[in-house]
């Protein structure tokens, strides 16, 4: 009770507590908070060593990270590893949730994360981590990377292994470009903020709202300046209300930031402009994150209206769109080697998302480039995996029994002769078998319902050893969603 509920461990000393259970067992002994402290640690130990023995049976971990300062400014972090389990449903555990002492340098942060590694025993399983894009955390990537590489570890010679949080990157983007129009998003955040402060003001306003006959299920919403969705939304609810206001400052002489009417018609530009990026915010923070193969094709749309703005007419849209394509180029101008491969594992998209949506992000010569630099390193991690079940199956193969006579001793010395030849493997590889098929066009992707991890796992007979790479590609987290929630007082996720 005291786990699940998350009640107190004084809770046991307390007179009514301790009366509720003599009533119903005369013969209770009272407890002290150490001892049902001390019951519950013992709990999580057996618990902690059953989520060992169930972690030495995963090949491949992708990490995610987040640093959290609580209002008693102590540092936080915490540690998320994700991973499929043997049904193929992507799992993920809190592995560490712990208390970093500032300053929190990157080599505190390597340190830390490759001590917690340590103690779950799976140092040697980690592909990817992703993080924030912090100074910082950079360091940290370093750090671990030489970690990794000491103990000959490190996952495709750490070509993939940092993953920049996408969500991050987007907010980064747009608070940029929302600077171009800072002016006006003051005005309607004053503005909400002061009706939204009284509510004596409120009633007022809601009354002109019902005068005007307008919807009364809408609200004013007040953002947090650090997260742009939230400036997009209220940005929205205002726009709802823009008749409203200039009634209201005749109702109250104290009201002093009244939008013009310019400042609305930019206001409603830069939200038609900023839907594509609320949609994309959307996918990449849901609840059940996505799998990896899902990012690609909501950052080509990005790019595409990006582009598309910078011809613009109007001035401070095209200083908007060459900000946020400062900022894109900053972080994904280079080709995003996991978001590629994973597109690619899709067998919705294959290399024909890479075809279609590159020549949009690059320029004609430099997309030429980058796709064949996609095929390349795709071609090479395949290699790897397949090299390593060519010599896990080479290990074990049986040597011919003395005794064995006529055509049974024939067979195993032929069977023995083809498995030891160089050309055991087909004349053409799995990958190369899947990307000449033709793409696949599922029935239930009407609503987006599509799961590529339910189609490897049919398929996994058929590809054997690419379904293993796209086992540890698509369970990749492109976001720190998974480890941020985890300091969110409003749902207790802590697993």
């Amino acid at each position: 009770m005291i786990i699940v509920h998350e009640y107190p461990f004084r809770m046991v000393e307390h007179p009514l507590f301790i009366l509720l259970l003599k009533t119903l067992n005369p013969r209770y002994e009272p407890l002290k908070r150490q001892s049902v402290k001390n019951d519950v640690m013992k709990v999580f130990a057996i618990e902690k060593e059953k989520l060992k023995v169930a972690f030495s049976s995963i090949d491949r971990f992708s990490l995610t990270a987040d640093l959290w300062t609580s209002n008693q400014t102590i540092g936080y972090m915490c540690l998320t590893g994700h991973y499929l389990d043997s049904e193929w449903t992507l799992q993920k555990r809190i592995l560490s949730f712990y208390c970093l002492p500032p300053p929190h340098t990157g080599v505190a942060i390597a340190d830390s994360i490759f001590k917690c590694l340590i103690d779950w025993g799976i140092e040697n399983k980690v592909s990817t981590i992703t993080l924030d894009n912090a100074s910082a955390n950079d360091v940290a990537v370093r750090n671990l990377k030489d970690y990794f590489s000491v103990k000959g570890s490190l996952f495709f010679g750490g070509k993939i292994f940092h993953v920049r949080c996408c969500a991050h990157v987007l907010n980064l983007m747009v608070q940029d470009g929302l600077s171009e129009i800072r002016d006006v998003v003051e005005n309607v955040r004053e503005t909400v903020k002061y009706i939204k402060m009284s509510p004596s003001r409120l009633h007022k306003f809601m009354e002109i709202v019902k005068q005007l006959q307008l919807s009364t299920s809408k609200r004013l919403i007040l953002d947090v300046p650090t997260r742009w969705n939230s400036t997009y939304a209220m940005l929205e609810s205002a726009i709802e209300f823009k008749q409203v206001f200039p009634r209201y400052k005749e109702r109250d002489p104290n009201y002093k930031w009244l939008p013009s009417d310019d400042d609305w018609s930019r206001a409603e530009e830069v939200c038609k402009f900023l839907e594509i990026f609320n949609e994309a915010t959307n996918a990449f923070s849901g609840c059940s994150y996505p799998t990896s193969n899902l990012f690609l094709a909501e950052i080509w749309k990005i790019k595409e209206i990006l582009n598309a703005v910078c011809l613009d007419t109007r001035d401070y849209m095209i200083r908007m769109s060459e900000k946020m394509n400062e900022k894109f180029d900053k972080y994904w101008g280079e080709c995003n080697l996991l978001m590629a491969i994973a597109a690619v594992l899709d067998p919705r998209y294959k290399m024909m998302l890479i075809e279609f949506c590159f020549p949009k992000i690059y320029s004609t010569s430099e997309a030429r480039v980058q796709i064949d630099l996609v095929r390349h390193h795709l071609h090479e991690l395949y290699k790897d995996y397949a090299s390593k079940d060519v010599a896990s199956s080479s290990g074990n193969i049986p040597s011919v029994p003395p005794f064995a006579k006529g055509k049974t001793k024939s067979r195993n010395e032929f069977d023995l002769w083809v498995k030891q030849l160089d050309v055991v493997q087909p004349m053409k590889s799995e990958l190369d078998v899947y990307l000449e098929e033709g793409i696949y066009l599922p029935e239930d992707d009407v609503n987006n319902e599509f799961d590529a991890l339910v189609w490897w796992k049919a398929n996994t007979l058929k590809f054997r050893n690419l379904s293993k790479m796209a086992r540890d590609i698509l369970s990749v987290p492109a976001t720190t969603v998974a480890s941020e929630s985890a300091f969110s007082a409003g749902g207790r996720v802590l697993d």
